[in-house]
């Protein structure tokens, strides 16, 4: 947390990497949950632009609906925290397999990319 704190507290931007396992991220989002913790560090910390990575898709069998529920999820707690849910940018990745990291993955073809609302309209990327 003390690492977390010091780098945080310089940023303009934070990167949330959430594990989208069973069982991984219903810890994570729990009451005590590092995700909730974090999230809540950051918007406490002054920072104000988010982007969510759900990672470990490739042990969902790179599930839509497990990364839309994962989406729900997490839009109403980041709500109430501070942060504008259609604000933020939600990518389905896999660090182990590098999708979505560098190139579209072929695992994902549903993701079409994500959508974000700001003060100008809407952007895509």
């Amino acid at each position: 947390i003390k690492n977390m704190i010091t780098g945080t507290s310089q940023a303009d931007c934070a990167v949330l990497i959430i594990a989208g396992g069973t069982g991984e991220f219903e810890a994570g989002i729990s009451k005590d949950g590092q995700t909730r913790e974090h999230a809540l560090l950051a918007f406490t910390l002054g920072v104000r632009q988010l982007i969510v990575a759900v990672n470990k898709m490739d042990t969902t069998k790179w599930s839509e609906d497990r990364f839309n529920e994962i989406i729900k999820e997490t839009s109403t707690f980041i709500k109430k925290v501070g942060y504008n849910p259609k604000a933020v940018a939600f990518v389905p990745i896999s660090g182990w397999h590098g999708d979505n990291m560098l190139e579209e993955s072929p695992n994902m073809p549903w993701y079409k990319g994500w959508t974000k609302e700001i003060k100008g309209g809407v952007v895509k990327g």
